[in-house]
Parts: structure tokens; sequence; C-alpha cells
């Protein structure tokens, strides 16, 4: 357990301080350098900043949810979800992290209204996202797919890069888990945003899988669809 608590630390130290890093360096530079900087120059830098302040409220919530996951109390408010709204604000959060990259949404079927947590189903897709931009090839696309299937909603996030091995499908949602490859030694990462995923999915009734190969890897999320009947049970139990 000190191990843990250790590595924990470790990491968090680690993921805050690039961040928070970039954030005091660019403020700094505007305050000492505004009258000679012109409005191209200065409207850069605060998209930095807010690009950097985006990715250390994500992680800082990654940090939350691990320890609420640990001790039993991330408690979550199943409502019905529109499911292309909430994957458009996510992409527009991260394509500003991952310039390079390329975001496409396709929707199959006329009800993928699902029943989750909106706020951790926004987390949710944070993670998968960024996941898939993080490690894919420059200058590819990131593929989102929805499709309605009897019971559930199916989304799925593709990328192109290394593949994943299939005896390492099942580490990868672990916690602190860091595949080891020429890619992942180049980007930086806490090893928990999968392992939020996957309990997330989990607790609201849900699956999550994932296939690597011709140098394509593809997170596939089921979660349960939101008829009436559901949604009157969770109004119930809430």
């Amino acid at each position: 357990m000190d191990k843990e608590k250790n590595d924990f630390i470790s990491t968090v130290s680690h993921e805050l301080r690039t961040p928070l890093t970039s954030i005091r360096g660019f403020s700094q530079t505007l305050l000492n350098s505004w009258d000679m900087l012109d409005d191209e120059s200065k409207k850069k830098f605060i998209k930095i900043i807010e690009e950097q302040s985006n990715r250390l409220i994500n992680l800082v919530e990654n940090m939350l949810s691990v320890s609420k996951l640990q001790y039993g109390n991330e408690n979550l408010i199943l409502r019905k979800v529109e499911v292309k709204p909430v994957i458009e604000t996510v992409i527009s959060l991260v394509k500003g992290q991952y310039p390079d990259k390329n975001f496409t949404i396709k929707i199959n079927g006329t009800n993928t209204d699902i029943l989750a947590d909106k706020d951790k189903f926004h987390q949710i897709m944070t993670n998968l996202v960024e996941n898939a931009a993080k490690y894919s090839d420059e200058n590819t696309t990131i593929s989102i797919d929805v499709s309605s299937r009897p019971d559930f909603t199916a989304i799925s996030v593709t990328n192109s890069g290394i593949e994943i091995k299939e005896e390492d499908y099942n580490k990868i949602f672990t916690k602190f888990s860091r595949i080891d490859n020429p890619l992942t030694r180049k980007v930086q990462g806490s090893g928990l945003g999968l392992f939020i995923t996957k309990n997330l999915v989990d607790k609201m009734g849900g699956q999550i899988t994932v296939v690597s190969k011709n140098h394509r890897t593809t997170f596939e999320v089921l979660l349960p669809v939101a008829n009436i009947e559901e949604q009157a049970r969770a109004k119930c139990n809430q």
C-alpha cells in the first residue's frame, strides 16, 4: 500500500508539473512583455494557457476519481444523455491540444441516447479521445463511431499508430499501467485514464473492450440505451 501511495504521489507530481509550468511561463511572458507582443502572439499564448488549463482540469478530475473509486464514494446520477453533443464538446477541447490530428464523428441509428451520468460520460469520452490522439501517428484521423444495438449504444474510438499486443489488452485497464513501446516512451501519461474509464463504464452497467491490429486500435464502449422504463427505474433508485 505504501509503494502504491508513493507511486501515485510521484505520478501526480510529474503529471501536474507540465501544464502548470506552461501556464506559469506563458502568463509571465504576457505580464512582462504585453506592450511588446502583437495581438496574434497574445491570442496564441492565451490559447495555450486555456489548453493547458483544460488538461490540468482533466488530470485533477482523474485523480479525484481514483480516490473516490478506491473508497467507493463515486456517486452517479443516471439520466438520459445525448451522445453526440458530449462528443463534440470533447473533440473541441482535445483538438486544441493536438492540432495535427483530425477528428470525425459518425452516427448510425435513430436512438443513440444513453442512460448515464453526463459528467462521468464526458470524462470517459475525454479519456478515450485524448488517449487516441496522444498515442496516434502524426497527421492522422481519430474516428468516433456511434451505433445502436438492441439494449446498448456502442461508441468506438479508433486511431492509427503502434499496436497494443493482445496479451496487454487487460493490463492497460489497470492502475498506473503503461505499455512499453517507442511511442509511449516519448509521451507523458499517468496510467490512470483507462483504469478510471473502465471503472466508470462498469458502474454505469456498460462494457469496454479494445482491439488492436493492422496498426489501428479501437476502444469500444457499450452503454445502456435510455428507454422510458430504465429512466423511471434510475429515478426511483436515486
